[in-house]
């Protein structure tokens, strides 16, 4: 094996990478959380005067200043706030949908099995761009609807995962020892079902946020996503775009936030897969 190699499957790595993962994570909440009190004046401040100032010159604007002089720091703090959002309760809501639809397939089998299966096929068979134009087009483009439309394309991914582990662990031993003294279904399904499944889903949840985050910028970058006039990384990058020759800024810290957000969440959630998965973390 080689030297680089062992040393990213030692334990000294992974603690490495849970400290570089947790740290970039809750320096960014903690930024959103508090970005009034960082930036009073808020993100849509205007200071014409001082457009298109290049970072690190003053400290009023040391990211710089876009077009209209608003300063490029406080909207990428504010445009957190909105792909957080989006990110988290988008996963909150698919993995709600997706466990409580796994659970039921794949413990109670039959034709509820094969409806629910059947139309996550047909949703898979689906082009992420493709749903989303559609949706959009139908509904129309706002915050609301974004999160909608991550949960419904992604429902499908818990489901599955879900559904596979139920259908291992309703043959185990324990789970027939409880149907035979007459436990209910329900109660087999919160004590016995569920504890074993927080683990891979909880890895799921990690790496999913990172994954909307980076489709809800890519959507708003298209004009697919959240309303242009609200700050968001997606929404900053697609109006610096026209600027990068003269202002390079304006787009390159937005998107240095969204790589870091997405670096930070996914380093979280390989850590996690390890941890909770002796047998994938003795087998990387």
């Amino acid at each position: 094996m080689a030297p680089a190699l062992s040393f990213l499957r030692s334990p000294r790595f992974r603690n490495l990478e849970f400290l570089l993962g947790a740290t970039l994570t809750l320096v960014i909440c903690l930024a959103v959380l508090f970005s009034e009190q960082l930036f009073p004046g808020g993100a849509d401040k205007m200071d014409l005067m001082a457009r298109l100032s290049p970072p690190f010159r003053t400290a009023a604007h040391p990211l710089g200043t876009d077009p209209l002089g608003r300063d490029v720091l406080a909207r990428v703090v504010a445009g957190g706030k909105i792909s957080l959002l989006v990110g988290f309760v988008s996963v909150a809501g698919a993995a709600v949908i997706g466990v409580l639809m796994g659970l039921i397939s794949g413990y109670y089998r039959g034709i509820c099995d094969i409806v629910v299966m059947r139309f996550a096929d047909v949703q898979l068979a689906l082009p992420f761009i493709l749903l989303a134009i559609t949706f959009i087009a139908i509904v129309g483009g706002s915050l609301t609807n974004t999160i909608i439309l991550l949960i419904v394309s992604q429902w499908v991914q818990y489901a599955r995962l879900v559904r596979g582990s139920v259908l291992a662990l309703r043959e185990r031993e324990f789970i027939q020892s409880a149907r035979a003294i007459g436990v209910k279904d329900w109660r087999i399904i919160v004590q016995h079902l569920l504890p074993n499944l927080i683990g891979p889903v909880i890895v799921l949840l990690t790496l999913n946020v990172a994954n909307n985050i980076l489709l809800e910028s890519s959507l708003t970058f298209l004009g697919l996503g959240i309303d242009p006039t609200i700050p968001s990384w997606g929404g900053m990058l697609a109006s610096g775009r026209t600027y990068l020759q003269v202002a390079w800024w304006v787009s390159v810290f937005p998107g240095l936030a969204i790589l870091l957000t997405v670096l930070g969440l996914n380093l979280l959630g390989d850590w996690l897969r390890d941890s909770l998965d002796p047998t994938g973390r003795t087998s990387r």
